[in-house]
């Protein structure tokens, strides 16, 4: 069994399965929670990208929380939102960590995150893959 195939048998036991794209990689998105509020919803999703390359014996992982929001909003209509992350090295410092703590303020959630990287850098590790985590998801 190929690598890929096994990083989407581990991907059964997430929240979503993952999906093989065009271009080879696979992707897991799902919905963590929702808020919703007079005439409005909100919702908190889950995203991450893994790529494998067989000729480098790597792996390559991106991830993100996003927010989605439909209906009408309260007030003038306009939010404006600032985001700060370090980067040491390779990977973000903080990065979805932060994001995490960002919506945990406004979303009652529950997921770790944690373990899907943790799941799928461990099956790398195990057939002798690196495993590498990318700021930007088209270097994925």
């Amino acid at each position: 069994m190929s690598l890929k195939e096994e990083l989407i048998k581990v991907g059964q036991s997430f929240p979503a399965e993952f999906k093989e794209q065009r271009d080879g990689s696979l992707v897991l998105k799902f919905v963590i929670a929702e808020r919703k509020a007079f005439l409005s919803k909100k919702k908190l999703t889950y995203k991450s990208k893994v790529r494998v390359n067989d000729e480098k014996k790597e792996v390559t992982f991106f991830e993100m929380l996003s927010e989605s929001s439909s209906g009408l909003s309260t007030g003038s209509g306009f939010e404006f939102k600032k985001e700060t992350y370090g980067t040491k090295g390779k990977e973000r410092d903080g990065g979805i960590e932060e994001m995490s703590s960002l919506f945990g303020k406004k979303y009652n959630y529950s997921f770790d995150y944690k373990k899907i990287r943790e799941a799928l850098k461990e099956e790398a590790q195990k057939t002798g893959y690196s495993f590498s985590v990318k700021l930007i998801e088209k270097l994925v």
